[in-house]
């Protein structure tokens, strides 16, 4: 691909053709990512290390670890921001092979429907993501973990304690936020994309 291609791929995903896209952009770029690259990695990142049970024995440890995260958060939320990136990466992929502009995005109704598509369709990824988010993490992280460790000892339970629960239920509650802001602002894209379709805002 040109170079010509490359730079019209790229400014098409960091320049929506709408204000709320361009919005969403940035709080998607900046806030969030920044927020998990930066904030989740002192928040988990020594979590294993941490992580005790009684007996505290490393296998043990290590067993109960797996059990209480069956995926950790950061790897869950990395994977969540690059598939919601991808719908709206392969529409701007599309309209830089089209030489499709901004304003075709806006005024011809195949091109609006497409786009509006991958919005809709990163909505549907935020809320698939939203619901699998609940049943892996749920909203609070307690300080004691009950485990199973049936397979490793003549005792079926023991009790692990949960490194900085409070400051990983602050961070749960703020991603809960943060997909449900996006959701917010990919609906009201759509939204504006359809007033400027039926003329009630003037097309930049």
């Amino acid at each position: 691909m040109s170079p010509n291609y490359m730079r019209s791929f790229s400014e098409g995903c960091l320049r929506p053709p709408t204000v709320t896209g361009q919005f969403h952009t940035l709080f998607f770029g900046s806030v969030r990512m920044f927020f998990l690259g930066v904030l989740g990695f002192a928040v988990y990142g020594n979590e294993a290390l941490h992580f005790s049970c009684d007996p505290d024995k490393r296998e043990v440890n290590l067993f109960c670890y797996n059990q209480f995260r069956p995926i950790t958060p950061q790897v869950f939320w990395a994977l969540q921001l690059v598939v919601v990136l991808v719908p709206g990466a392969f529409f701007h992929l599309y309209a830089t092979c089209k030489s499709i502009t901004q304003e075709d995005i806006l005024q011809k109704s195949f091109y609006s429907a497409f786009y509006m598509s991958s919005v809709f369709l990163r909505i549907v990824l935020e809320t698939v993501a939203f619901w699998l988010q609940i049943r892996l993490f749920g909203f609070k992280v307690n300080a004691i973990y009950v485990c199973d460790v049936g397979a490793l000892e003549k005792k079926f339970v023991t009790r692990c304690m949960v490194p900085e629960h409070l400051e990983k239920t602050i961070f749960l509650i703020a991603m809960y936020t943060f997909t449900v802001i996006t959701v917010a602002l990919c609906v009201a894209e759509i939204f504006e994309i359809s007033c400027r379709r039926l003329g009630f805002f003037k097309n930049q």
